[in-house]
């Protein structure tokens, strides 16, 4: 397991392109027949990317940095399909997992392990520790507290679909959401904002080979930007700005975790205040 450490804003505003992009962007979190992960210092919160080869369990090991005896034994997870199918085994329960189904699995589940049911199968996993235990939850592909937002006037028509949220599954802290932009749409979360009672991570995705998208980051008067391709992460601080612009349209996996839940407890920036 990778291990990336908290910083604050000064260091950021000095920070290299590369320093910030080792520090705020992963860009291998998938390989095939593998598990990886990166714990991030900003809440403690684990992200993992998971993809099994057609004929294999990828099972979820504990890193010897949580000593612990199971992976989720003082943790949380929120686990969606990004690509492909399969299914998910959690302590002899299995779920089958189409692309956009997502899975929460609470404090104290011992065994989870994976399996592809077609080609290039990912899953993307976000764990934050978790005072209690709550029950294993399935969310089906377009199940979830849906919002349509935006213009087209200013390039941001989305479609907002909260399917971890405390309206709909109870969690100790995590949130977890798709949004996809539509098509001539290419930028994202404006007006920009940020909220100081948590972090949240953005994984990209359905973005071809040769588009990116510039993800802005930083305090909003000393903003740094990051180049994201496909299947790529981004980490946001709890006090840091976090949006983006595309060169084509696409979609991605947001998740928070820290001292609340309230989605709409934010702080906006709007596009003016940010230098």
């Amino acid at each position: 397991m990778e291990n990336r450490y908290a910083f604050s804003p000064t260091e950021v505003a000095a920070m290299s392109t590369d320093e910030l992009r080792r520090n705020f962007l992963v860009t291998d979190l998938f390989e095939t027949g593998q598990v990886k992960l990166v714990y991030t210092h900003q809440d403690r919160v684990i992200l993992g990317g998971v993809e099994p080869a057609l004929g294999q369990a990828l099972t979820l090991e504990v890193p010897p940095e949580l000593k612990a005896e199971h992976f989720l034994d003082r943790r949380e997870a929120a686990i969606i399909c990004i690509a492909g199918g399969g299914s998910i085994t959690v302590d002899g329960t299995v779920f089958d997992m189409p692309k956009e189904a997502c899975l929460y699995v609470g404090r104290g589940v011992k065994d989870i392990s994976f399996a592809a049911g077609e080609a290039d199968t990912r899953f993307y996993l976000f764990s934050a520790p978790a005072h209690v235990g709550y029950p294993t939850t399935h969310i089906a592909p377009g199940e979830g507290d849906v919002r349509h937002m935006g213009d087209p006037a200013t390039c941001n028509v989305r479609t907002l679909n909260r399917i971890i949220i405390p309206e709909t599954v109870k969690t100790c802290q995590i949130e977890m959401g798709l949004t996809r932009l539509a098509s001539g749409s290419v930028w994202n979360s404006m007006p920009a904002h940020t909220h100081e009672r948590r972090m949240e991570c953005y994984l990209y995705i359905d973005l071809s080979e040769n588009d990116r998208v510039v993800h802005i980051m930083g305090q909003p008067r000393e903003s740094r930007h990051l180049l994201v391709a496909n299947h790529q992460a981004t980490i946001a601080p709890d006090w840091s700005l976090h949006c983006g612009v595309g060169t084509s349209n696409y979609a991605f996996i947001w998740a928070m975790a820290g001292e609340n839940q309230d989605f709409d407890d934010q702080d906006p920036v709007p596009i003016t205040g940010i230098l």
